[in-house]
């Protein structure tokens, strides 16, 4: 059964800057109202979002070839894998293999079949094949480039004074592919590979086999029937209608998406594969797995790819309605440049003209609605006030709206419920506006179908007309006109923007771009441009300003370019209060806006680029920077300290003004030019601030004259990270112990008898409202509760698994009355990897390791005992 479930995040505001840690009240609503699909199973009761993944990334433990192995090597890994695994029984599908980057397989399997995986000699990991979602399209007008959003980070400078243009470097876009008729990319897409075919879509049970399927011909990379790579590529490299930030690279066309829906992990694992035989010189993956750790295969791949001289340069994901620790793979990846997304600072929209002076309002048409017309004219009606919290929620009398466009403020219930209402009443058309400062993007697609036209505005344009209806009438003008309209949130992070830290305290993202309503190219078939939102959109826009440095500069080593840009980048104002003046959250926008020019230009280089000061249960930590004159004259360094908020929740996140405190060895230091000096800086979260909190702010550092020179994140823990619940029981009282009865978990709170035969097996649903570093599932006597084995008592052996991405998700493991067992011989040439429990009567103890936790340590331990199960095998 397929459902729909709202998920949000609660957001607080901020009061003015005072002496001591202060809690602050929320100023207005989310931005964005986020909508999953979900696979629900019906408990009687409510709702769950069943996680469970159906692929597995087997990591076997030789060297990758970049990493020493060879042909041969690998090869035995493998057929060693296969060799092992038959002889074991264990039922899987292969999906894909890989050798340069990463030494494994990913395969098509159940969970308790995933178990049996890890216990094979030589693997030395398994992990969850994740899917990743492609955004979908938002109407844009019919401008002819990126204007606003490259002044965002000075790329007009760059492109109009230094004359840099990206020629003579090679990107490679990991994507839906590019159109390859294009005009605005002619003669530019020379790399590439078609990895899945029109067909593919990772999240459709009924198509989950990935069978590369190159296109037509000797074409790079298929083609682009989706569209969200052809707009990733117009962003980076674009020349022609769109003119992008660097258009004259060279681009890679790498698809990994079908026509529709998802990609895979182990799909894009290939592509960088193929990415890094073309020699590509930056990588961009608008694309990620979210609420994952650094170890991810698609983020270690990554790291690996910069080790060998890729720039790698990834979404940091859109997760930011699900709240911490977020982040998606590959973006969270050590070395890989994790972007964020700000909003830009001026869209261009369609607009119709309201009375009695034709003022123009610019508008987005809604998702699953007729496309609005371009003329002919409405007399407009408003069915709540600017104070109304669930405007149109309710049936409104029929014939009402006879005739007219109904203007509807958006919050309280969905959009389809104020459209369908409206229309019931009779309304010709609805005019949707925002509850908070800014433009969104809804979607009304329902049954019964919506058949009026339904767009929507901003705020203040929503007040403006609200306000004339107040005194009179009102009459909306559909126009075939576009025009630029300013957007109240730009420079401000968008609401979609995934949040850190990284599971293991790393601070991320690592910067930002423009990625809120970008305009760039799109499939000829499909309108040819288009406007998108999504850190999708930031990543490219860094992909092409890292081609623009290689360009300045090249020989640049891909390791270095993250902190080159990050010193000179420009930190903004909290997203969710802007008006406090305050920055917002360094877990969330990194070191800031990218700003090209003044990376090209600076001639002081402070490294680390960013600092991450993990766990703070209490005192102060220090560290060292170090900062390198490039210029021809001695500079004298200065340093301060600018403060960012500081946040507690994971899916709900409150805000605090806490500022740390910042010493440093020397208040500043004198460097020779082509020399370098060190300042070691102590950093002390505030004492009011409570325990479990992420803090953060900003080294400053400027030089003789009083000019800034370079900024240094920091980020940090406050407390014991391990004081997080993990094993969180929710709504339902999880973990459970459950029995699938058709399409449903049915909980057993009790003694529970299973046959093992057909679906009669004992499931388990964990939910983890906190990433874990080990999900062990243990066998244990009921008699005694003591192990089946001391040793090898394992069904379930995990290592960093990311959180359930809502508060009500679960993640199912099936037991089918085995155990993993020695890979040794032990004695009687029995070599068997896994065992058969006898019939009789256990429990399952499930253990959780927490986020960096001393496995020897008990404390870092969570655990829960099912109730007694019966194995009753005829």
């Amino acid at each position: 059964m397929r459902r729909l479930m709202i998920v949000g995040i609660g957001l607080a505001a901020f009061l003015a800057a005072c002496s001591g840690p202060q809690r602050v009240q929320p100023q207005f609503e989310p931005v964005q109202e986020i909508a999953t699909s979900v696979s629900a199973l019906n408990t009687g009761a409510a709702e769950m979002v069943d996680e469970t993944p159906t692929a597995w990334l087997v990591e076997l433990s030789g060297r990758p070839k970049i990493e020493g192995g060879s042909d041969a090597s690998v090869k035995a890994d493998k057929d060693n894998f296969r060799a092992l695994a038959q002889a074991n029984g264990v039922k899987f599908r292969e999906r894909f293999e890989y050798s340069e980057l990463w030494n494994g397989l990913s395969v098509e399997a159940s969970a308790s079949e995933a178990a049996k995986l890890r216990g094979i000699p030589g693997v030395k990991a398994v992990w969850p094949v994740l899917t990743v979602s492609a955004p979908q399209p938002v109407d844009g007008g019919s401008e002819t480039d990126m204007f606003t959003a490259i002044t965002q980070t000075q790329v007009n400078i760059a492109q109009n004074t230094l004359g840099l243009n990206g020629r003579g470097v090679k990107v490679g876009i990991i994507d839906t592919g590019i159109d390859l008729e294009h005009p605005d990319f002619a003669g530019r897409i020379r790399y590439g590979f078609d990895f899945v075919g029109d067909a593919y879509n990772a999240a459709d049970p009924n198509n989950s086999t990935p069978i590369p399927q190159p296109g037509p011909g000797t074409r790079p990379g298929g083609d682009d029937c989706n569209g969200h790579g052809t707009h990733v590529a117009g962003i980076t490299g674009a020349n022609g209608t769109v003119k992008g930030v660097a258009p004259e690279v060279t681009l890679g066309a790498y698809r990994v998406f079908g026509c529709e829906g998802s990609s895979s992990a182990d799909v894009i694992i290939a592509a960088l594969e193929k990415a890094y035989k073309d020699g590509m010189d930056v990588v961009n993956m608008s694309l990620g797995a979210a609420f994952q750790w650094p170890q991810y295969p698609t983020a270690v791949v990554s790291n690996r790819l910069v080790k060998k001289g890729v720039v790698v340069v990834a979404s940091a994901g859109n997760s930011g309605a699900n709240g911490a620790y977020s982040l998606g793979a590959p973006g969270v990846g050590e070395d890989v440049i994790g972007v964020a997304s700000y909003d830009n600072v001026a869209v261009f929209l369609n607009f119709f003209t309201i009375s009695p002076d034709n003022q123009a309002i610019g508008y987005g048409p809604a998702t699953g609605a007729p496309t609005p017309p371009t003329s002919g004219s409405l007399p407009m009606a408003r069915t709540g006030t600017p104070a109304a919290t669930s405007d149109a929620c309710n049936p409104l009398p029929a014939g009402s709206l006879a005739g007219q466009a109904a203007l509807i403020r958006r919050g309280g219930c969905t959009f389809y419920q104020k459209a369908f209402n409206a229309q019931q009443a009779g309304a010709a058309a609805v005019v949707l506006y925002n509850n908070a400062p800014g433009r969104f993007s809804p979607t009304v697609a329902g049954t019964p179908a919506i058949t009026i036209p339904v767009v929507a505005i901003s705020d203040t344009e929503g007040v403006l007309i609200n306000n004339r209806l107040a005194t009179g009438p009102v009459t909306l003008t559909w126009t075939n006109q576009s025009g630029s309209f300013p957007n109240p949130t730009g420079n401000l992070i968008s609401s979609f923007s995934s949040i850190g830290l990284s599971p293991d305290l790393t601070l991320k993202p690592d910067l930002g771009a423009p990625g809120g309503l970008i305009y760039s190219t799109y499939p000829l078939e499909k309108g040819a441009f288009a406007t998108l939102s999504g850190t999708s959109m930031s990543s490219p826009h860094v992909a092409g300003v890292v081609a623009l440095y290689l360009q300045a500069k090249p020989g640049t080593p891909a390791s270095e370019m993250r902190t080159i840009l990050q010193n000179t980048s420009d930190p903004k104002r909290l997203s969710v209060a802007p008006t406090t003046g305050l920055l917002d959250i360094v877990h969330r926008q990194g070191a800031g806006m990218v700003q090209i020019v003044d990376a090209i230009n600076s001639t002081t280089r402070v490294t680390p680029g960013k600092l991450s000061l993990g766990e703070v249960e209490s005192g102060s930590v220090t560290r060292t920077l170090t900062i390198r004159n490039l210029g021809n004259d001695s500079e004298t360094y200065t340093f301060s300290h600018v403060a960012a908020p500081a946040t507690t929740g994971t899916f709900t996140v409150s805000y605090f003004n806490a500022p740390s405190l910042v010493s440093f060895s020397s208040p500043s230091v004198t460097v020779a030019p082509g020399s370098s000096a060190s300042v070691n800086v102590t950093i002390t979260p505030n004492t009011g601030l409570a325990n479990l909190a992420q803090f953060g702010g900003y080294v400053v550092v400027r030089n003789s004259e009083g000019a800034t020179v370079a900024r240094v994140p920091y980020a940090g823990f406050k407390g014991d990270y391990q004081g997080i619940q993990a094993l969180a029981p929710t709504t339902f009282g999880f973990p459970w112990l459950a029995r699938l009865v058709g399409t449903n978990y049915v909980r057993q709170t009790g003694a529970s008898t299973f046959t093992l035969q057909g679906g009669d097996i004992p499931y388990f649903l964990v939910h983890l409202d906190h990433p874990v570093a080990k999900l062990q599932f243990e066998v244990l006597n009921a008699s005694n509760n003591r192990p089946v084995h001391p040793v090898f008592n394992k069904f379930v052996d995990l290592e960093y698994v990311g959180r359930n991405s809502t508060a009500t998700g679960f993640f199912a493991f099936a037991w089918d009355g085995t155990r993993i067992h020695s890979n040794m011989d032990n004695g009687n040439g029995d070599n068997s990897l896994f065992k058969t429990v006898p019939n009789g009567s256990y429990v399952v103890r499930i253990r959780a390791l927490k986020a960096l936790g001393n496995e020897n340590n008990p404390a870092h331990w969570e655990s829960w005992t099912s109730p007694v199960i019966t194995l009753a095998r005829p």
